[in-house]
């Protein structure tokens, strides 16, 4: 017996030593995948965000040491400067208007394309679709010589109604940002409706088919069925809409640098205008904070009180 424990004590020694072996080469070759992308996130996140706290507590232009310590005074001046509270409205209302157009326009088309008796309908998910490969650079030129005063829109309407006055759009201060607007509709509400489609092709038709039987009508069968099998996709739209109308940046700038006199200044712009190009880092600092705090705050609260059930499942 004694001979028999001898022997079966190496095997026993071998085989954990070969788990162990197996553990260590599994933690190896994750480190290795891991190490990569962990290490782009420390360098062009982490260290980034936790630089833009630290100099927004300097009064700094960017050159030299940071040695005019301020403390909160520019986060103070942020809060107290009428520029940067239009900046803010501005924002929300672009955030509004994407919630209350811009994706209820795409959820209607994807009806009208991917459910309607509508021919050619490739062709129309194409159509819709091509503004959002578009880059921003791009769009912005585009839209610019249609808002021009010599551009698309005023020579139709200079065409179609007698006694029209050519306009230009986007120097009329109450007129700017809903033009602008109509620009980001154009271009990402396409993406949107892609992504409405690819739900609806997962919505069982037998389950539309049976609420008709019983009597719903079309509106009572989009309400109570379509609608809420798709609402996990209809979340994430709402989340990504918001975070890029918080970070709208270059097709603005493009478009008209934030005037007319700041009637088009969103959050991005104006840390831009006032911490780049005034050489102000330290404020500039200060408005990046307050814009990422902003998003993290709806990010993960948005995640955690609507979209948490998207994750459990």
């Amino acid at each position: 017996m004694a001979v028999s424990d001898t022997r079966v004590l190496p095997r026993q020694h071998s085989q954990e030593r070969q788990k162990l072996n197996r553990s260590i080469s599994k933690m190896t070759a994750v480190t290795l995948l891991v190490l990569p992308g962990f290490a782009l996130f420390l360098i062009f996140l982490i260290i980034p965000v936790v630089q833009a706290a630290f100099y927004s507590l300097y009064k700094w232009n960017g050159l030299g040491a940071l040695t005019d310590f301020v403390g909160i005074d520019n986060f103070v001046r942020l809060l107290n400067h009428k520029i940067f509270i239009g900046a803010l409205q501005h924002t929300l209302i672009i955030v509004t208007l994407s919630l209350l157009v811009q994706l209820p326009v795409a959820l209607g088309l994807a009806l009208l394309v991917g459910r309607g008796n509508l021919r050619g309908k490739k062709l129309f998910r194409m159509i819709f679709f091509v503004p959002f490969v578009f880059s921003d650079p791009i769009t912005a030129i585009i839209w610019r010589y249609v808002y021009h005063k010599d551009g698309l829109i005023n020579t139709v309407a200079s065409s179609l109604l007698p006694g029209f006055h050519s306009q230009t759009w986007l120097g009329l201060p109450d007129m700017a940002l809903f033009a602008i607007f109509i620009v980001l509709t154009w271009k990402y509400f396409g993406l949107h409706m892609i992504l409405y489609m690819a739900a609806l092709q997962g919505v069982p038709k037998e389950l539309e088919d049976a609420a008709r039987i019983d009597g719903a009508t079309e509106i009572n069968v989009l309400r109570h069925v379509t609608i809420p099998l798709i609402g996990s996709t209809i979340r994430l739209t709402v989340y990504l809409s918001v975070l890029g109308s918080l970070q709208q940046f270059l097709l603005v700038w493009v478009l008209t640098e934030g005037g007319p006199v700041n009637a088009t200044e969103t959050i991005a712009t104006y840390m831009y205008k006032f911490g780049f190009q005034r050489f102000a880092l330290g404020y500039g600092s200060a408005v990046a904070v307050v814009l990422l705090c902003m998003t993290l705050i709806f990010s993960l609260g948005y995640q955690r009180a609507v979209m948490r059930q998207d994750f459990a499942e």
